[in-house]
């Protein structure tokens, strides 16, 4: 489901045969994000690893915090793939659909909680004007009790996202209803 090659479940071989197999006794089913990597075993892991380690790893930020995050970010940089995807996660910590709304839309992040208001302004500032970042603009995390590891934890998540969705829009990796839901231990 994008506009290169992919290799189907079925037909995997090797090392992919055991990731897909990994994925799907894990999560449920294999995400078209990931199966877009399906012509490189290697990266596809790496690319697992790492998100494993940003969104569900030891961290200050909550579950719901990483996934406004993703959302945030994925709204700014018009992903519509991680925006639908990190929605459908975030909606099982914020049962609130007006904030998830916001955080969708990227709009009215000023009238959230906040600790997660700074959060993802911090997040929509470093995704849409990443030159204009100073050491000032760390103080209003600081200010909400986040310590500098959270910090990291907020630029580092920003970043996958950022790197995430270029492959998301630059590959057409689409997604659809039942491609969406139903994952286990989001």
């Amino acid at each position: 489901m994008s506009w290169i090659e992919e290799v189907e479940v079925s037909e995997a071989q090797g090392k992919l045969a055991e990731t897909y197999a990994a994925l799907i006794k894990q999560r449920g089913k294999v995400s078209n994000i990931l199966k877009v990597h399906s012509l490189s075993p290697d990266a596809m892991g790496d690319h697992l690893d790492l998100y494993m380690t940003l969104m569900f790893g030891k961290s200050g930020l909550s579950r719901a915090e990483r996934e406004a995050i993703a959302v945030v970010v994925s709204a700014n940089n018009d992903c519509a793939y991680c925006v639908n995807h990190h929605a459908e996660a975030l909606r099982r910590y914020i049962k609130d659909e007006e904030s998830v709304s916001l955080l969708m839309a990227a709009d009215g992040l000023e009238t959230l909680a906040p600790r997660l208001s700074n959060i993802v302004r911090h997040a929509e500032k470093l995704t849409t004007a990443p030159g204009a970042m100073t050491e000032s603009d760390l103080g209003e995390l600081r200010a909400e009790g986040l310590s500098d590891r959270d910090i990291l934890d907020i630029t580092l998540i920003v970043g996958y996202f950022n790197f995430v969705n270029r492959i998301a829009l630059g590959l057409g990796v689409a997604f659809s209803d039942e491609e969406m839901s139903g994952y286990q231990n989001d």
